[in-house]
């Protein structure tokens, strides 16, 4: 390992620390941004903020070549209260730096900035690099790597930084969260009139618990449809209620667009649907992308991912990995290995070695 490399680590986990000590929820990630952008100012590289994102270019950027972005995000969810250290002291404790949003996804996200510094003055490569941090991941809010796309130039295909153990995250499952509303007639619950909308729901409800789609995903699996949550607006005990509203959160594989999905839902259900939102699709990444081959000839492995990430918004293939393990993700006293990071960081140069 070159002594640069050593710099680039050490460089790496200390911004890293510093990031951890400076609160970054989601909507509120101006300091954390202008931290990024600083390290950015101060190694001389010229980077744009649109928002709480920041991105940057590589030196000898050539709009002829094609682009591969490297992106991670630097929101963190709120604390989880069964914390007993403190969230926002980067402590490292046998070879474990704690602290929110070390894992997730601190780590990657400073791996990654690594690796841009690294490959940023290099001007003979095959493909231009783009480092952006982005903001609002951790609840896929509109101001994060979606805002930041239309300013960044044609992108040709991106690493995504989430935890993953540095394994390849080739698919996704799409998130579509749908609003299902019976409707009966409301009638006093002591005649026997009226129609029960709980009792017309329960019907599309087992069906919604027991139906399988046909294709399933040798990467993820079979769609998954969970109702998790029923309502009326009755306050009384003795009305037979006209509407019963309940939500279901579908997990999509790559196999079926949202569109196919929701045609085979609505013939087979007597309920008003509505999905809150399309914009969570799967993803996949063809195995035989250079990216992916490059990670395979590293002995990486690849598999379907069950959680979404930005990955889920962008037009162009993307790989997923990184450095940390999505298990220690959202827990108490979240922690990353620092070897982790250092692993990363040597990972991800080989790999784009093997394809720029």
């Amino acid at each position: 390992m070159s002594s640069n490399q050593n710099i680039l680590q050490e460089e790496a986990i200390n911004l890293l620390k510093e990031l951890i000590a400076t609160p970054s929820y989601s909507k509120e990630e101006d300091q954390t941004a202008g931290i990024i952008g600083k390290f950015l100012a101060l190694k001389n590289i010229p980077a744009s903020r649109v928002g709480n994102n920041v991105f940057a270019l590589n030196k000898h950027y050539d709009e002829s070549k094609p682009t591969i972005l490297l992106n991670s995000h630097h929101d963190t969810v709120r604390p989880n209260p069964e914390y007993k250290k403190d969230p926002f002291a980067p402590i490292i404790e046998e070879g474990k730096l704690f602290g929110l949003g070390s894992n997730d996804a601190g780590g990657c996200l400073v791996s990654l900035l690594a690796v841009f510094l690294n490959f940023y003055d290099k001007s003979d490569s095959k493909y231009n690099i783009i480092f952006a941090a982005t903001a609002e991941e951790e609840i896929s809010g509109a101001g994060g790597i979606e805002y930041t796309l239309p300013y960044l130039p044609k992108i040709d295909c991106a690493i995504v930084g989430e935890p993953t153990q540095m394994q390849m995250a080739v698919a996704e499952r799409g998130l579509m969260v749908i609003d299902c509303i019976s409707h009966g007639k409301a009638a006093h619950a002591a005649r026997n009139e009226g129609q029960n909308a709980i009792t017309k729901s329960l019907k599309d409800i087992e069906w919604f618990n027991s139906f399988q789609f046909p294709k399933v995903s040798d990467l993820l699996g079979a769609n998954k449809m969970s109702v998790t949550v029923i309502e009326t607006e009755n306050k009384a005990h003795n009305v037979v209620p006209a509407i019963c509203k309940f939500v279901v959160d579908t997990r999509i594989n790559e196999l079926y667009s949202f569109e196919e999905a929701l045609e085979i839902i609505t013939q087979n259900v007597q309920c008003e649907i509505k999905p809150r939102s399309t914009r969570l699709r799967s993803t996949s990444i063809p195995l035989d992308h250079p990216l992916v081959k490059a990670g395979t000839e590293l002995g990486r492995t690849y598999y379907g991912s069950p959680t979404t990430s930005d990955k889920a918004l962008m037009p162009f293939p993307s790989l997923k990995i990184g450095p940390g393990d999505s298990a220690r993700s959202h827990t108490a006293d979240e922690y990353i290995y620092t070897d982790e990071i250092k692993e990363g960081i040597d990972l991800y140069i080989q790999l784009l070695n093997k394809v720029i």
